[in-house]
């Protein structure tokens, strides 16, 4: 048997001692080293969480309308409270649908257009969906659609007598046109099927069937994007403002297209001898002023001639009911019963446009300036870049295909003769009567 002396155990007692103690400080260390570094990393993440939070609720406290003011363009006489977050309430939904005209083989524009429309707005509120189209859509086309839809999705077939041409029109004159047309290098001068889609956007679309059962509607175009998450839900704005008719973008006809369609509306006003119309009212201005807003001193007065300022009728979103009131259908059949949808090119966004401004009264129309929008070639965007950061906009498009401020626009004309921008109205006309006092 091994004894171990005395001063052995001392040794062996006092190595132990060692190995415990540099073992339990190492264990120690590192602990303490672990928890530091998972402070540190609380911390940090705390600090970049803190920071994400300040720049999400930096303007909680704050009301939109302030902060609006001198930001955003166009703040200073549309109607702000329409962004305060308690102005909708919890209000009921509105009776509107999300209307696309469109082909079978568009289904992949039409996606694109569902899937940004639904990811900035309908994701909320979930409107039905309605798709027209002028031969039956076919079985990929409608499984592709409902499953892109948050609402429900219907689809109706467009009869051939509110579709195709009427049999009153001339045949060879009508073709003798289309080829003359082409010659000129109008735009969709030789499309026969164009003519059919303008003719029935302009006074058969509201006649469906399927859209009976709906007060509003909100076009929907094949291959457009939406660039912001919606601030409202515009069916909302209609129906609470009162509007009847919303747009996005106003921008100038080809006059090569629309040759005599101002000279038929004007035999139409002076037949309608003030029953539905007024031609004294900004609104007519909007409509005949020649004089851009953007150059006040110019000496080209307002006159009586269309300066084909129209609204952009790919995005609408609009009253039903104004569509179908007589008003409205004499209107468009006195047009087309000229045949210049078909010996012309007329398009439904002059016509819509005309008609709006001379039907309804100034404040029934509204300009959503808070909403971002593309159609190829040109898009709008909100201005203030701290709406663009609110409402998480993502614009990858060069800023001259931004249409606002083109020459091509009239949006600044909407803003002298519309019922917004009531600051542009003044500074016009001081600018005017200066530049008489000088004349003087």
């Amino acid at each position: 048997m091994v004894t171990i002396s005395n001063n052995h155990k001392s040794v062996l007692k006092y190595v132990l001692l060692y190995y415990c103690a540099f073992f339990s400080s190492r264990f120690i260390y590192e602990y303490i080293s672990d928890s530091l570094a998972k402070y540190e990393e609380y911390q940090l993440e705390e600090k970049y969480s803190k920071l994400s939070h300040d720049a999400l609720h930096m303007y909680d406290g704050i009301r939109r309308s302030s902060l609006l003011a001198g930001l955003k363009i166009s703040a200073s006489s549309y109607n702000d409270k329409i962004l305060d977050e308690e102005y909708m309430g919890n209000a009921a939904k509105v009776n509107g649908v999300l209307l696309m005209l469109v082909r079978n083989w568009e289904l992949p524009y039409a996606l694109r257009s569902m899937r940004s429309l639904e990811d900035r707005f309908n994701h909320d509120y979930h409107y039905d969906w309605v798709f027209l189209n002028d031969v039956p859509f076919d079985d990929e086309f409608i499984e592709a659609t409902t499953l892109m839809a948050s609402g429900t999705t219907k689809y109706a077939l467009i009869p051939s007598s509110d579709w195709d041409k009427p049999d009153w029109i001339d045949e060879a004159y009508f073709e003798q046109r289309l080829k003359d047309m082409e010659k000129q290098n109008i735009i969709y001068g030789s499309s026969k099927s164009y003519r059919n889609m303008c003719r029935f956007n302009s006074g058969f679309f509201f006649r469906q069937e399927i859209l009976d059962q709906y007060d509003y509607y909100f076009r929907v175009e094949p291959d457009v994007e939406y660039f912001c998450d919606f601030p409202y839900d515009p069916f909302q704005i209609m129906y609470q403002e009162k509007k009847k008719y919303g747009f996005v973008i106003s921008i100038v006809e080809y006059q090569s297209t629309i040759p005599t369609l101002w000279k038929t509306v004007r035999d139409y006003i002076e037949m309608d001898q003030g029953r539905d119309i007024d031609t004294n009212t900004d609104l007519y201005g909007f409509i005949t002023d020649w004089n851009d807003i953007r150059t006040p001193r110019s000496r080209v007065d307002s006159t009586d001639k269309y300066n084909n300022c129209h609204f952009w009728t790919n995005f609408e979103i609009g009253d039903l009911n104004f569509f179908r009131s007589e008003e409205y259908i004499r209107f468009f059949d006195y047009l087309d019963s000229t045949g210049g949808f078909y010996y012309e090119r007329w398009g439904d966004a002059p016509v819509h446009s005309i008609a709006a401004t001379l039907l309804l009264k100034e404040d029934e129309i509204i300009h959503f300036d808070e909403i971002g929008y593309m159609h190829a070639p040109y898009f709008t965007i909100p201005q203030a870049n701290y709406f663009q950061l609110k409402q998480r906009c993502i614009n990858n498009y060069q800023e001259d295909s931004r249409i606002d401020f083109s020459g091509i626009s009239c949006l600044t004309r909407w803003w002298k003769h519309g019922p917004g921008k009531k600051f542009m109205k003044e500074t016009y006309h001081l600018a005017r009567n200066d530049e008489f006092s000088v004349m003087e």
